[in-house]
């Protein structure tokens, strides 16, 4: 791991290992599991869960493991698979061992499933779907029990070993739990354990028909790996008793002991693996990577950084009361982040050009300044100052408001790093467009300040001969509702926000990111920071923003 990630000093999770340790639990050890279900990209929540579960077995000296809980392959892929393997690496964790697949257990869990049918505690049942769901009751009414509930232990073997052998169609048969059918607690009504799936699983090929369900699988998973402590957000609070309720009838091998916390609720964001798919099957978004997305991928793609992934969960509370975050918290971190390591450089999205009448067009200037203003371990880098040059469009106004600190006719303004320059003359167009600019500079403003007038500001520029032509993508939130997902009369995706992206085909940025490779991140000077896109190819570079320079949203 390239950085150590702090977990935070103090939470409910963190005082009941210490609590577990004192007293000697589990031989005094801790094991973690982070279980993603192959089924998409993991998205910001996941880190928080990644960066707990592998920060606490970190912090204890324990271990974690890298579990793939996959048992649905019509869903699943090797696509997710690797993708969560990068991700995890790139957040900076090391997972015990080799990764793990729960489908690597099938034998055992199968073991398992006939342990419960041969001790009365599981039967096949033929309901239907639809029967299944009248029978199972509702939160105010007590299921019934199905009529296949006392069907002798014989036969339930014998037909679960049929169901194994592909002697019945999908959905023909399942075998179920012998729990409560009138327990309040839903999840407890006889909850099917295996199903009938003919399809090809992406780690065990065709050996399988039937496949265990998640929540028979995840519990007798943790037990088989040897887990102490089973990190869970609070979805699965009402499932833990079917959690313990497996794990204590049949002969498992250890007994791990599952806990919830409050998942992770950004603001202008959704997080469900099904509407992030959703998102990618319609075209919304350019895929699992893009970088609007809150995909750890698409975070990455769009220039966010690990260690300000790490700061953000760190310092985002582990508990167990639900509650929203503002993304803008998120943002925050990344700018902490990168202020301190982005090298800085210069960017032109909207050009005016500007001549400097009193240079000569044959005289080519190299300056140096430095990578960062406060650091100088990293260097400088040079610009090419010539006779023309271009500035921002927002740099410029035609009537100069108060206390306006950037250029103006008859006003003056510093060319970062370089001379003064002062708007003499403004040539537009018959529209009243702004088309060049005739300035002249102050041969004695180089790093001086002139002692005899006013200089409005300082402002971006490059060399209008000299530069790297460049296409920017300006990403701006996806959403522009604070709760896209919280009006159910509404599908969420009328919170699209139709600007979340403005590519600018043609901007200008100074000769040294010419040598930048993708991924590298800059901090344009008075624009944002951003980083170099994987689109980019030797005839085009592309850039993506990552974040503004500080929170503007809604202002």
């Amino acid at each position: 791991m390239a950085e150590k990630t702090v977990v935070q000093a103090s939470n409910f999770v963190r005082n009941i290992i210490q609590e577990d340790l004192a007293q000697g639990k589990n031989q005094g050890l801790v094991a973690t599991r982070f279980p993603p279900e192959p089924n998409g990209y993991l998205h910001i929540g996941h880190a928080t869960s990644i960066c707990l579960n592998f920060g606490l077995a970190a912090d204890f000296s324990g271990t974690c493991t890298l579990r793939f809980d996959d048992t649905n392959p019509e869903k699943e892929s090797d696509e997710y698979i690797q993708s969560i393997k990068r991700d995890v690496e790139w957040l900076g964790f090391e997972w015990h061992g080799e990764e793990r697949y729960a489908s690597s257990y099938f034998d055992t869990l199968h073991g398992f499933a006939v342990e419960l049918i041969e001790k009365g505690l599981a039967y096949v049942c033929d309901l239907s779907p639809e029967q299944a769901r009248e029978y199972r009751g509702s939160l105010t009414e007590p299921g019934k029990n199905s009529p296949y509930r006392e069907r002798s232990v014989a036969d339930s073997l014998d037909l679960f070993a049929r169901m194994t052998a592909g002697e019945f169609a999908d959905g023909a048969k399942v075998l179920r739990a012998k729990i409560d059918m009138t327990s309040p607690n839903m999840n407890l009504r006889d909850p099917i354990i295996y199903r009938i799936r003919h399809i090809h699983h992406h780690q065990t090929g065709d050996k399988w028909c039937v496949y265990p369900m998640y929540d028979f699988c995840h519990g007798l998973s943790d037990a088989i790996e040897g887990v102490t402590h089973s990190i869970c957000t609070l979805e699965f609070e009402d499932h833990r008793p079917l959690y313990d309720w497996f794990i204590a009838n049949v002969s498992a091998p250890s007994t791990p002991r599952q806990y919830e916390f409050a998942r992770l609720e950004l603001n202008y964001t959704v997080t469900s693996k099904r509407k992030l798919k959703q998102l990618v099957d319609s075209a919304a978004v350019t895929g699992w990577d893009d970088p609007r997305m809150p995909t750890i991928s698409g975070m990455r793609r769009r220039g966010y950084t690990p260690a300000a992934l790490r700061n953000f969960c760190a310092d985002t509370p582990v508990a167990r009361s639900k509650g929203i975050t503002d993304v803008s918290r998120l943002e925050s971190a990344v700018r902490d982040d990168l202020d301190s390591k982005a090298p800085r450089a210069m960017c032109v999205l909207d050009p005016i050009k500007v001549t400097i009448t009193n240079w000569s067009a044959d005289d080519v200037k190299t300056l140096v300044v430095p990578v960062h203003p406060k650091d100088e371990t990293m260097g400088t880098r040079e610009l090419t100052w010539t006779r023309e040059v271009y500035i921002d469009r927002a740099d410029f106004a035609m009537q100069a408001p108060r206390k306006w600190k950037r250029l103006a006719p008859q006003q003056s303004a510093r060319l970062r790093g370089g001379y003064v320059v002062t708007c003499n003359q403004v040539i537009t167009d018959a529209d009243g467009k702004v088309l060049e600019l005739l300035c002249t500079y102050d041969e004695n403003t180089l790093g001086k300040k002139p002692e005899d007038y006013k200089v409005n500001g300082v402002v971006h520029w490059v060399s209008a001969s000299h530069n790297l032509p460049v296409e920017v993508r300006v990403y701006d939130r996806l959403f522009n509702d604070e709760n896209p997902d919280g009006n159910k009369e509404r599908d969420f995706t009328e919170c699209l926000n139709p600007e979340s992206l403005q590519v600018i085909s043609q901007a200008y940025a100074e000769l040294g990111l010419a040598s930048g490779t993708v991924g590298q991140q800059y901090q344009f000077e008075r624009e944002g920071y951003f980083c170099i896109d994987t689109d980019s190819t030797a005839d085009k570079m592309v850039i993506n923003r990552t974040v503004t320079l500080r929170d503007s949203w809604g202002k």
